[in-house]
């Protein structure tokens, strides 16, 4: 048999001990840092820690949320399903509306992709939730669209939509023109699904192990 560590906490404990030791938490307010260093541990990338932009308190506001009942709104299945359901502190919901039957009208009615169509369904449920995108720049964009609009503002979002195409347009434009929701996002191009469940579960997994 091959000679690899098989004790899954001391797999824990040496990856968190790598992260410590890899990466550069200086610039991260202490809040934040349980935050942050879920999201290197999803990513095994140490170099993301620079490009995390934080507005205010997201982990605190996200946590105080779900203690309160709040539902869970995910862009794309994958995010959707790596929220560890268990943990979540009031048997919160989690909603990816992607399937729902009216997307695909109200995508071809508004010319633009499901994903930014299932944003339009959120609405009654969006004041003081919490939002993960993980997947569809798209749908970034046409969630600050409607915040703009005046739909109710979630209490934070978890911002970490990835590809070529977008990503990073739709993160700046979440730094530049939303400021009073607390938020969490990569800049640039690098994003995903993973990273995006890695945030909501930070909230309730906080440093203990999965």
């Amino acid at each position: 048999m091959s000679e690899y560590l098989r004790d899954p906490e001391a797999i824990y404990r040496q990856s968190f001990a790598a992260i410590e030791a890899e990466a550069d938490f200086a610039r991260v307010p202490e809040s934040a840092r349980p935050l942050a260093r879920r999201l290197v541990h999803a990513c095994g990338m140490p170099e993301i820690v620079p490009g995390l932009v934080f507005n205010g308190d997201p982990a605190g506001a996200g946590r105080a949320a779900l203690r309160a009942g709040a539902a869970v709104f995910a862009d794309c299945a994958m995010a959707s399903a790596g929220i560890v359901r268990r943990r979540l502190p009031a048997g919160n919901p989690v909603l990816c509306l992607l399937d729902d039957p009216r997307v695909t009208w109200l995508a071809a009615a508004h010319a633009t992709t499901r994903s930014a169509a299932a944003v339009e369904l959120w609405r009654e449920r969006l004041e003081g939730s919490v939002v993960a995108i993980g997947n569809a720049p798209t749908a970034l964009f046409r969630l600050i669209e409607i915040l703009e609009e005046g739909a109710p503002a979630p209490a934070a979002i978890f911002a970490f939509p990835v590809g070529f195409v977008g990503a990073a347009e739709a993160k700046d434009a979440l730094i530049a023109r939303v400021t009073a929701v607390p938020f969490v996002t990569l800049k640039g191009r690098r994003g995903g699904s993973p990273l995006a469940a890695a945030a909501v579960n930070a909230l309730t997994l906080g440093e203990a192990a999965p």
